[in-house]
């Protein structure tokens, strides 16, 4: 592991902790209760502030604002944190703010994220491993987003929403409602247009399951009753993982409902 270097101009608080080998260049603020991770690179005029955790080898790009305060009115102060996982990469200014009380007081990240340039992550948003989120989206307080999730460039998604794994989103989409697992959306309002199979495909999953999730999506598209029920029908029939991953999603708690196939 390399040496910590701090260049000159860079302002480190007393009481960040600053991990081996960690880079932070020109004109940078590293707040007080920060601490960052062994390997991690923070780029020039890079700001981290609040009780934030930055993982290992993790990298950020000039002009970021990782852990102010989060951008809501109900926010009083209170003690809230941030945690970002190992490996993320935190383009040009990038947004990340801490929880809130009424959130649970925590907006957490998972590991080998990518966040590309101009893109917000809200208040008390829970992230998984391997999110991309694209240029200029825009993630509101309180989402979940899944592993694997892709969010298409200045695209919205509304608070509380769930965005399920290996979902995406395409570009300039506003997604007001719970994404299924492995759904596909687009258009303006955000309509599930099937499912993300070159995602599906990429990942290795077997021809028998991407046949089994085709099934289990005309089911939900044209099955008799409400959407939950024909979801609870499938959990009574299939024997797929995946399939079983849906179900367990849509027969979960929500505070937005869901998009449905073929629906805005």
């Amino acid at each position: 592991m390399s040496e910590t270097q701090i260049h000159p101009s860079a302002i480190v608080e007393p009481g960040a902790e600053i991990g081996a080998g960690v880079v932070i260049g020109p004109f940078c603020h590293i707040g007080p209760e920060v601490r960052i991770g062994a390997g991690s690179v923070i780029k020039s005029h890079v700001v981290i502030t609040g009780d934030t955790r930055i993982g290992e080898d993790c990298t950020i790009f000039s002009f970021a604002c990782i852990g102010e305060i989060p951008q809501d009115l109900k926010f009083a102060g209170e003690k809230t944190r941030l945690e970002i996982g190992d490996r993320n990469r935190i383009r040009e200014h990038v947004t990340i703010n801490p929880g809130t009380e009424g959130g649970g007081g925590v907006t957490r990240i998972g590991d080998d994220c990518l966040f590309m340039a101009g893109c917000h992550v809200a208040h008390d948003v829970i992230m998984g491993n391997r999110v991309i989120v694209v240029n200029n989206a825009a993630l509101a307080g309180h989402c979940i987003v899944e592993d694997d999730v892709i969010i298409g460039g200045l695209s919205g998604v509304h608070q509380f929403v769930r965005i399920g794994q290996g979902a995406i989103i395409g570009a300039v989409t506003m997604v007001t409602n719970d994404v299924i697992p492995y759904g596909l959306v687009q258009a303006p309002r955000g309509v599930l247009d099937g499912l993300n199979l070159v995602g599906l495909k990429r990942r290795g999953v077997a021809r028998a399951d991407i046949t089994a999730l085709r099934a289990a999506f005309q089911m939900l598209a044209q099955g008799e009753g409400a959407f939950q029920d024909r979801a609870r029908r499938l959990g009574e029939e299939t024997d797929s993982d995946y399939v079983r991953q849906i179900v367990d999603f849509v027969t979960g708690t929500s505070d937005r409902s869901f998009l449905t196939p073929g629906t805005d």
